[in-house]
């Protein structure tokens, strides 16, 4: 009888110390971290990253496992770079996102100034939306729809690939472009395009 306890005893103790273990293990993880850039970043990763308002940020090369936002007047030079989340400009100045870079969700630009999008590759969206200066959207693989509403300074749109749609509407002047491979339709103002 005293073995059996003493097996039971210990097995009750293994038993405990798994659960111990199993509930370290399923913790809850940290908040991503988000780092504020006004300079220049290179070939590093990163969780989610902000340009605030006013500042200017340069990145080369960079993995951000999260979101990059661009704040009011603030300016982003991006190239090289592979981006988990989206990349969103709400009154940016500029927003610049070339040279083979990658986004996994969308590029949403809206109520800014000018935006360069040139060899990119984004697997959600691609918005241009009540903009006041150039836009240019320029030889992407974009994997939902491209669309451009309301801009008033001028949108270039050629040569890119879209799995959904080529949507342009109230855009003054209308775009201009071509050579576009659209798989869904070309809309309004860009049926031409």
């Amino acid at each position: 009888m005293q073995l059996f306890s003493r097996f039971v005893g210990s097995g009750i103790a293994a038993i405990t110390s798994s659960l111990v273990v199993m509930q370290l293990a399923v913790a809850p993880s940290v908040q991503a971290e988000e780092i504020t850039c006004t300079g220049s970043i290179g070939a590093v990763r990163v969780d989610n990253l902000r340009v605030p308002q006013g500042a200017t940020c340069t990145l080369n090369q960079t993995i951000v496992q999260g979101t990059i936002k661009v704040e009011a007047n603030a300016t982003l030079k991006a190239s090289r770079i592979q981006v988990v989340g989206n990349v969103q400009g709400e009154n940016a100045k500029q927003v610049n996102v070339l040279s083979r870079s990658f986004v996994g969700g969308s590029i949403q630009l809206v109520q800014g100034g000018s935006a360069r999008i040139e060899t990119v590759q984004i697997n959600g969206d691609l918005l241009f939306d009540e903009n006041v200066s150039s836009l240019i959207a320029s030889r992407n693989t974009i994997g939902g729809s491209l669309q451009a509403f309301k801009n008033t300074g001028g949108v270039t749109i050629s040569a890119n690939t879209i799995d959904g749609n080529l949507q342009c509407k109230e855009n003054v002047p209308a775009p201009t472009g071509g050579e576009n491979i659209v798989q869904g339709n070309k809309e309004d103002q860009c049926a031409a395009l």
